[in-house]
Order: C-alpha cells, then sequence, then structure tokens
C-alpha cells in the first residue's frame, strides 16, 4: 500500500510498504480523510520534542486525525466492526497503570500516540490497524470530512469545557488556527459571546465569515472584560498575554504548544485569583464532539481548505498550500487517491 513516510527532516516519500495486519485485539482500516496538523509540521522540520526525548524516531509514518471504515478484524473483536465508518482516539494507554485505571489513559507514561509516539505508524497511508478500544463509530450523519475533523474538535471541545463558561459569558481565543476556530464554534453553539484575535490577515479574514461576535487583529484587541480567555496559538507571548487579559477569578485554557519555552507569571496567576488549565488531548471529550457534529449544533467542514493527495503532503508540511485550496486553515488528505 502506499504511504507518506517522513525519513528525515525535511526529507520524505510516498513508499510502497506491507499492508498492516488484524493482530489480536486490533482492526484494520481503510483511511479515507486525514487532517494535516500543526504537531505533524513540527515532526517534518525536526523540532518536536519527542524527537529529542526519544519518545518518536525518523522514519516515521504521520496523521492522528483520521476516518475510514473498517476492513478486517482481529482474534477477539467483534465482527460487528466489519464495514463501520470510524475513527480513533491518538492516544493508546498501556491500560495498567493508575492513570489509565483512572480514566486517564491520555496521560499515561507509556502511552503510544497514533502517528506520534511509540513508532506507532499513522494514517497517512491506505490503511492504517489500530486496537479496538481505541475506535469511536461515526454516524451517517457526519460525513467523512467533518469525521477526520473529530479528532482536533475534541481538542477544542475540552478546552472550551475547562473554560467552564456559561451562556452569556464573553471569551477570548488566541489563535484563529483549526483547533482556536473550533473552539470559537462550539462556544457560538452554547450561546458563549466569543471573540477571536490573530495576527495574519488571510486567518483573521476567514474566521470572520463563521459569524462569531468579533474577529480581531492582535495589535486592535477591544478592551473588555474576558470570563476566560483561550490559548490556542503557538506564538510564545502568547501564554503571558492570556493571563494578562483574562479578567480576575476568570479562567485561562492553554492548548496551543510552540515551539519554544513560554513562560508565565505564577504572581499574577496568584494576585489575580485565575485558574490555568493544561489541555493535551481529545480523548476525553471524542463522543461528545462527535455528538454535537452529528446533531449540526457545529459544523467544523467551512474550516477544511482543501483534500489533497499523499504526493501533495510534502509541499503542504514545507508551508506550500496547494494552488487551489480554499481559505480554511485545514487541509486534508485522501490517501486512496
Amino acid at each position: 500500500m502506499k504511504a507518506f513516510v517522513v525519513t528525515e527532516p525535511l526529507a520524505y516519500e510516498v513508499r510502497d510498504v506491507a499492508p498492516p495486519t488484524a493482530d489480536l485485539g486490533s482492526v484494520v482500516v481503510d483511511v479515507e480523510r486525514v487532517g494535516v496538523c500543526g504537531t505533524d509540521v513540527d515532526f517534518f522540520r525536526g523540532d518536536m520534542a519527542y524527537l529529542q526525548d526519544g519518545h518518536a524516531h525518523f522514519p516515521m509514518r504521520l496523521g492522528h486525525e483520521w476516518m475510514g471504515t473498517v476492513s478486517a478484524v482481529g482474534e477477539g473483536v467483534a465482527s460487528k466492526w466489519l464495514g463501520r465508518r470510524v475513527t480513533g482516539d491518538t492516544m493508546l494507554g498501556c491500560g495498567e497503570c493508575r492513570r489509565c485505571r483512572a480514566g486517564h489513559q491520555h496521560v499515561c507514561e507509556l502511552r503510544r500516540e497514533v502517528g506520534i509516539r511509540g513508532d506507532f505508524p499513522g494514517a497517512l497511508a491506505e490503511q492504517i490497524a489500530v486496537p479496538v478500544t481505541s475506535l469511536h463509530a461515526l454516524p451517517d450523519t457526519i460525513d467523512d470530512a467533518a469525521g477526520a475533523l473529530v479528532e482536533p474538535g475534541g481538542s477544542a471541545l475540552r478546552a472550551l469545557l475547562a473554560a467552564d463558561l456559561d451562556p452569556g459569558d464573553r471569551l477570548l481565543v488566541l489563535g484563529p488556527g483549526t483547533i482556536g476556530l473550533l473552539v470559537a464554534l462550539f462556544a457560538q453553539a452554547r450561546d458563549i459571546e466569543v471573540h477571536v484575535v490573530g495576527i495574519d490577515t488571510a486567518t483573521i479574514d476567514f474566521a470572520r465569515t463563521l459569524g462569531l461576535d468579533g474577529v480581531w487583529h492582535d495589535s486592535h484587541t477591544p478592551d473588555l472584560a474576558w470570563d476566560a480567555v483561550v490559548n490556542a496559538s503557538t506564538d510564545a507571548a502568547s501564554p503571558a498575554k492570556a493571563l494578562d487579559l483574562v479578567e480576575p477569578s476568570g479562567r485561562v485554557v492553554y492548548v496551543g504548544l510552540g515551539s519554544g519555552t513560554a513562560a508565565i507569571d505564577s504572581n499574577t496567576l496568584t494576585l489575580k485569583d485565575v485558574t490555568a488549565v493544561g489541555i493535551l488531548s481529545a480523548s476525553p471529550a471524542l463522543a461528545e464532539t462527535i455528538s454535537l457534529y452529528a446533531s449540526g449544533a457545529v459544523d467544523p467542514r467551512p474550516l477544511i481548505g482543501a483534500t489533497i493527495a499523499l504526493e501533495g503532503v510534502g509541499d503542504v508540511l514545507s508551508g506550500r498550500r496547494p494552488p487551489s485550496a480554499g481559505p480554511g486553515p485545514k487541509i486534508h488528505v485522501d490517501p486512496r487517491t
């Protein structure tokens, strides 16, 4: 089968590789859509911390935002999964440690992460094998495009839930990328007043098409009382800015990861009596994200700028958008074209 493989920083191949098999407790999925995300770019550049601490190695196969159809099941897997349209959890805990037993498998010390950590092959290929325990079935009301946006949607929904807002409260989102805009769409669906701040003119212009309460350039952030601030930006200055902007006794949620160390002032955190929350994974919110997409409460598909073949992934990871791409920030891949 065809697979996109990063061989070393800034180098890649679309290879013919052996197809996966459905081993004990696992399934094989025919991959139909995969999202390219900022984590993939960090790996491609060689910047991702997992490469430095030994949790990931080249060559590697990326791709953790995916959906597809189960085409084979292994021993111990119910036959009902055959032919099911599914997506899957990225975080694969050991299942035995204290964190996993408490339902926190997404921070298991021994976890593997699909296409990210522990040399677990990702979904930028025609097929992927994953544990059946990681699967989430997709209803027919969720098409392939939305199905591949469940994983980033889960991270965004967790960020919004961590902000702990009520209808009518005011939220500021720093960073109008895929995660930031999904946070804003989930907030909008809950009647929360939501504003987004960005730097790039093109992404700001696109965000203004989504019907949000306010979209602003970073240099013109309005002086309003922000009940919560979600930092979905990779800019090193954003974490401190989020803390400065939030109302006393408010909440700051950090879901964006930058390539360097970003500092916040713990004295400011204390003196403002602010609650700060970090969000690593979509895992605890995948089922609710599917429900919100299926009901039509949130439609993530306008965020998709283009759907390309495996052969075009290298250009996207290098920062070159497809010439025919629309304004949405997310690029999808159909590995079977």
